[in-house]
């Protein structure tokens, strides 16, 4: 097999993003296996940055052996995007001339389709993460034969464009997280000549935590609830701290809320005064697996996650999950590993809370299943081997089609 090139719009070692996140461990583990992989992207400098600002120097670096290649961004009508983007994130119906203004102002390199298409016969396989992005769309249409899509779907306003329809339609592969995620996409596009397999998400699975040490560090004795990751309300937090605080009025505990991760949500002033509530910002990975191993359980209460790596590290830790009931796939890894339980409504979160803080064994059980589950289905050496299997299908398919 020939070099395999990952396109991504931003990249680097320090960004925290989930698709960031798991191209930097798949392209690591396919390198250490002895696959030629490269990565294609620009010279953004993240999601948060201005997608007009070439932050990195244009070419070639070498990360972990292997290559990326940054291409410049073409300038964009900011504005015109942005008001666009607003009907979107507000599920407003937007017009065809509107979409092409989405995918033609936002992250978009020239230079990096022209690379694809002057270079594609030294690649067997480019696989392109996420779905929305210029750079995504734009570079589909350049080789659509040797393109594989690892979309990240979500049930959102985006995901039902016509302009995407036009494109995935017509490339040779589409890699999901979750059968959820298969579903959703079944339901909205048109795949029938497409290769389509639920491979999962690769997992660090040898991690080490010490429930007490962090407990040491940062003086937490009471029983606690965990969240972590990024705190908006498009994870549904506010959610989680409303519930939180509803419970707290109606049971006579010691109970806490521990955050940790970025951004900013309004928490209850007296709740943070008097350390109910406990915002620790970003902390190291190690202090991150310490204290998904001390907490009663992990709530991760977001509606749109094609994948949730914080699930199945809280799983490896030992410690069950509480998941949004509207979010399919979070609600499907609960329902297939019998690790943890999932809610509807305040009532719902308030029984599930009861219940794992009555039930200690229990709940050791479920934090156990989950952490078969996440070694039998996404340890890293399974997903390797699910993932050539999948790229060397699609070389073989490229290459019976060029015969006949």
């Amino acid at each position: 097999m020939k070099k395999i090139g990952f396109v991504i719009p931003w990249y680097s070692e320090k960004i925290p993003g989930g698709a960031e996140m798991e191209l930097r461990g798949l392209t690591t583990h396919l390198h250490e296996s002895g696959i030629e992989v490269e990565i294609l992207t620009t010279c953004v400098k993240e999601f948060s940055a201005d997608w007009n600002d070439n932050y990195f120097k244009e070419g070639e670096d070498t990360v972990h052996g292997f290559k990326i290649r940054r291409f410049k961004v073409r300038k964009r009508d900011t504005a015109a995007f942005d008001a666009v983007n607003f009907k979107l994130i507000n599920n407003q119906k937007i017009t065809a001339e509107e979409e092409k203004i989405y995918i033609d102002e936002m992250v978009n390199s020239p230079d990096l389709c022209s690379y694809i298409a002057e270079h594609k016969d030294e690649y067997s396989v480019f696989v392109f993460i996420p779905y929305m992005f210029g750079t995504t769309v734009n570079g589909l249409k350049v080789c659509p034969e040797k393109s594989v899509l690892i979309p990240c779907f979500h049930d959102e306003s985006y995901v039902y464009m016509d302009i995407f329809k036009e494109v995935f339609r017509n490339i040779a592969g589409i890699i999901y997280h979750a059968n959820p995620e298969y579903d959703l996409a079944n339901r909205i596009f048109d795949f029938s000549s497409v290769n389509q397999a639920v491979l999962g998400e690769g997992v660090y699975t040898d991690l080490v935590s010490d429930g007490e040490d962090f407990r040491r560090k940062f003086g937490i004795n009471s029983p606690f609830i965990l969240y972590a990751g990024r705190k908006d309300s498009g994870k549904n937090v506010d959610t989680l701290v409303k519930y939180y605080a509803e419970y707290l009025k109606r049971r006579d505990t010691e109970l806490k809320l521990i955050l940790i991760g970025g951004g900013k949500i309004e928490l209850p002033r007296e709740l943070t005064d008097s350390g109910r509530i406990v915002d620790l910002g970003f902390v190291d990975i190690q202090d991150k697996y310490n204290a998904q191993a001390a907490a009663e359980l992990l709530c991760q209460p977001s509606k749109h996650e094609s994948f949730s790596l914080v699930i199945m590290e809280s799983w490896l830790c030992g410690r069950p999950v509480l998941v949004s009931e509207d979010c399919n796939v979070t609600k499907n890894f609960v329902s297939e590993s019998n690790g943890g339980l999932y809610f509807k409504d305040y009532f719902d979160f308030e029984g599930c809370v009861d219940y794992i803080l009555k039930n200690k064994e229990i709940a050791a059980a479920m934090g156990e299943n989950g952490r078969q589950y996440v070694k039998s289905n996404f340890a890293w050496d399974v997903i390797v081997e699910k993932y050539m299997n999948f790229f060397e299908g699609i070389v073989e398919n490229a290459e019976k089609n060029c015969a006949g």
